[in-house]
């Protein structure tokens, strides 16, 4: 892609700052400009962390755009991404169902010559439909329309569990509080962890980088800091803290019944999928799945 681009980032979370950060600092992006799109109240809060949020990207030359993926019409996202060569997708699944299915559709209507969409994470492929997160069944809708189109060019970044989020108490893992460490489906099952600082930079250099024409090939590129198995997480625990950890294991059953008692609650849908140990890990090419005719890049060892 030309360094002259225009590069409009949804959201500054906990990865959208990092992909800004990157980009604004890759040495490619001289003349890019760089824009992020927020809400009208977050560019004109006063809470400090926020003024001091927009403060650095202003050193850093990043534009703040108003928008709401979530209230705008499908047409009025499209009118704002109009003007970008490239829209990179960091809303993650806390706006809601048919809200990453809405931001592709205004990618394509607004003619965004290269999308990044929220698909960082698992492979949705081969997890397939009836997982029982609906938002995941979300995310393979958009794979559908992005392959069945061939004006915008595409690439998802699979990047595994965040790391932080295998450290989150909620999600039932890793406990440091409590001293407890919780297996999901089986101890020899596996997960690919990154971090979103790894994340930032791949993916400024996918959109950036000497290879972007390449890399943006309509394909997943699957990328890992560490992809390792429930007990060596315990062991790896254990040894940096330098104390026992209470193990147990939750099998696929177990999560299921929960659900039975409580549908609506999204961290024990995380919990089954990951308690079944398909498209969570990758690392060689006997993890991932593939149907005839799909292409994927592997590049790894970032951690």
């Amino acid at each position: 892609m030309p360094n002259h681009q225009n590069i409009l980032v949804l959201g500054a979370g906990e990865l959208g700052t990092q992909v800004l950060t990157s980009l604004a600092r890759h040495p490619q992006n001289q003349s890019t400009s760089i824009s992020v799109l927020l809400r009208p109240s977050s560019i004109s809060s006063s809470d400090p962390s926020r003024t001091q949020k927009m403060q650095t990207f202003k050193s850093l030359n990043i534009t703040p755009i108003p928008g709401d993926i979530v209230t705008d019409t499908l047409e009025k996202l499209s009118e704002i991404f109009t003007p970008f060569d490239a829209v990179i997708s960091c809303t993650g699944f806390i706006a809601g169902k048919g809200t990453q299915l809405k931001i592709t559709q205004a990618v394509l209507a607004a003619g965004v010559k290269r999308y990044i969409p929220w698909q960082f994470g698992v492979d949705y492929d081969v997890i397939g439909r009836g997982s029982g997160h609906e938002l995941f069944d979300e995310q393979l809708d958009v794979r559908h329309l992005l392959r069945q189109q061939n004006k915008t060019k595409w690439v998802i970044i699979s990047t595994g569990m965040f790391t932080s989020f295998v450290f989150e108490p909620s999600f039932g893992v890793i406990d440091i509080p409590a001293s407890k460490v919780t297996a999901l489906g089986s101890w020899e099952n596996r997960v690919t962890l990154t971090t979103p600082e790894d994340i930032g930079v791949i993916t400024a250099e996918v959109v950036s980088g000497s290879e972007s024409e390449k890399t943006f090939g309509d394909k997943a590129t699957y990328i890992g800091g560490d992809t390792v198995s429930y007990a060596q997480l315990a062991g790896l625990v254990e040894k940096v803290t330098g104390r026992e950890f209470e193990r147990r294991c939750l099998t696929v059953d177990e999560v299921k019944g929960e659900l039975v008692r409580d549908p609506e609650n999204a961290l024990r849908k995380y919990q089954l999928v990951f308690g079944m140990g398909r498209g969570v890990a990758w690392g060689c090419w006997g993890d991932v799945e593939f149907e005839e005719g799909d292409s994927v890049d592997y590049s790894g060892g970032m951690g």
